[in-house]
């Protein structure tokens, strides 16, 4: 075994083993130091999938912190099973080394105020440990130290329902960030039954579809009617291209929007990818699945800031790097795919309310 695979290999065991926030902080920047020296060294998709396990390990991690915390506290053990479960990029196991909270917090059995209060503490708890950690806050608020993302099953299961029949731009964005939603600690069999609540009553009704491809065509203009890449004009990133939102979200929402539409339940948009590859459903699969591809190198290689171990980036690709002539030929390339794809899907949503109307 090669040092720097022994090195991974015994950086994710340490991890397992912390026993208070400040000793999982130090084993993630550890961690995450071996994982930067295999950037660009191994295939980007196996990179992906080694940080988004460190990613789950630390979650894990923090969630038995957490309750030995609630012991101490005066809280006892948990007063029934649940789930911490993920959603945005970690649900869809894309998580980069400088990602924020998307989470929540499943709950056993009907409410009561021994569950709320236990809970409540619990997510709040857990977030900011999370955040200790290096997981900053979501601006959005999707953390399980929300009620709206830390409820019983029967809560949850109505307030999906409540999400799927107002058809508004709120709470069909809620349900789109639902739909990414992954288990990672706790009982596995209350995130399996949420899932199912989620795709049930999905298949077939057309106005949710519509909603759904509604909010999904948003997106920021990227290339000028020549079809050049157009960069930020003025700012901190003035010159710089946001990677994030420019390719990587776009792809990451034509494919989700294409899954809900066919039924494919796999959580990663390669898996998307590869699913609805084999269905057959969609023309520009292979090319989106290649400009997935870059789009992932690109963003885990934007400039980032390394602050007391932990980093941060803005997802800009710097000036100097779009100056590189192949850089520039496979971020145009995307682009061009994007505008293909976001075309297309105006084009349906035209054609679905002209139906509707």
């Amino acid at each position: 075994m090669e040092s720097n695979e022994w090195n991974h290999e015994k950086s994710y065991t340490s991890i397992a083993t912390a026993g208070s926030p400040q000793e999982l902080r130090a084993k993630r920047s550890d961690c995450q130091n071996v994982l930067l020296e295999q950037l660009n060294v191994i295939p980007i998709e196996e990179w992906m999938l080694r940080v988004n396990a460190m990613h789950d390990l630390i979650a894990r991690a923090a969630v038995g912190i957490v309750e030995a915390q609630m012991k101490e506290a005066g809280y006892g053990p948990p007063p029934c099973a649940y789930s911490f479960i993920v959603f945005g990029s970690a649900g869809r196991q894309e998580a980069t080394l400088w990602s924020d909270q998307d989470n929540g917090l499943i709950v056993e059995g009907e409410p009561d105020g021994e569950k709320k209060r236990y809970f409540a503490a619990f997510g709040s708890m857990l977030s900011d440990l999370l955040e200790t950690t290096g997981y900053e806050k979501c601006e959005g608020r999707v953390m399980c130290s929300e009620p709206m993302w830390n409820m019983t099953l029967p809560e949850w299961k109505a307030q999906l329902e409540s999400w799927k029949s107002q058809l508004e731009w709120e709470p069909i964005r809620y349900l789109i960030i639902s739909s990414d939603m992954r288990h990672v600690a706790g009982n596995a069999q209350l995130s399996g039954e949420w899932k199912e609540a989620f795709y049930a009553g999905l298949s077939g009704n057309v106005k949710l579809q519509n909603a759904i491809l509604r909010n999904t065509v948003r997106h920021k203009a990227t290339l000028n009617l020549l079809g050049q890449v157009l960069t930020e004009r003025f700012g901190d990133h003035a010159g710089g291209f946001d990677i994030k939102y420019g390719v990587y979200i776009p792809l990451v929402n034509s494919v989700r929007h294409l899954s809900l539409l066919y039924g494919v339940r796999m959580n990663s948009t390669l898996g998307r990818v590869k699913e609805l590859q084999r269905l057959g459903e969609y023309p520009y699969l292979g090319e989106i699945g290649r400009s997935f591809l870059t789009a992932l190198r690109m963003r885990v290689n934007t400039p980032y800031h390394m602050q007391d171990g932990l980093l941060s980036s803005s997802d800009y690709i710097a000036e100097s790097e779009l100056k590189n002539k192949q850089v520039m030929a496979e971020l145009r390339e995307s682009l061009l795919l994007v505008r293909r794809i976001h075309k297309a899907l105006q084009r349906q949503l035209r054609s679905a309310e002209r139906r509707q109307s």
